[in-house]
């Protein structure tokens, strides 16, 4: 059985947002949270039994997917490039620990060099706070396409879940 949990049962950590694309790939293997804060981009989801092994342990297809949303995503934050595709020409990954059912997965990336045509990333996720993977990769630069791309969707999130503020 591969019951979908409802937003509401997933409980994300305090500052994640949903990301509101539920169609194609995402849709099918979604639904994933956001945290912007300052330059990081936070990534997150919960570990359904529908992203599992026999095992109830998250399939390492599902960690490899959420990593090549992660570090594009990523590039395109710190970079504030817009409504740009980025197609993955490499991507490389050791997966340290399981992510069990039921466990929260996050992660971040660093942008390590951009390039004319090219971006080079890596990051470090976790489950329930305890390292699990880290990857790194190449992307492609492609064209732009037109529209607010992720930074919109950043923009909205932020105007709609504001940072405490930390001035006393």
């Amino acid at each position: 059985m591969t019951q979908t949990l409802s937003l509401d049962e997933i409980n994300a950590p305090v500052g994640f947002a949903a990301f509101p694309i539920e169609i194609g790939f995402i849709g099918a293997n979604g639904p994933l949270w956001l945290h912007p804060h300052g330059e990081v981009l936070k990534l997150g989801f919960r570990v359904e039994m529908r992203h599992c092994n026999p095992m109830q342990i998250c399939h390492g297809g599902m960690l490899a997917t959420f990593i090549d949303m992660l570090m594009p995503m990523s590039i395109a934050h710190q970079s504030k490039m817009r409504g740009r595709f980025m197609p993955t020409v490499q991507l490389s990954q050791e997966f340290l620990a399981p992510a069990p059912l039921g466990s929260w997965v996050e992660g971040s990336a660093q942008v390590l060099k951009i390039t004319r045509n090219m971006a080079f990333a890596q990051c470090l996720i976790t489950a329930d706070g305890e390292l699990c993977g880290r990857a790194s990769g190449v992307f492609k630069l492609g064209k732009e396409i037109g529209g607010a791309g992720l930074s919109g969707v950043i923009e909205k999130i932020k105007a709609a879940n504001p940072l405490p503020s930390t001035e006393g």
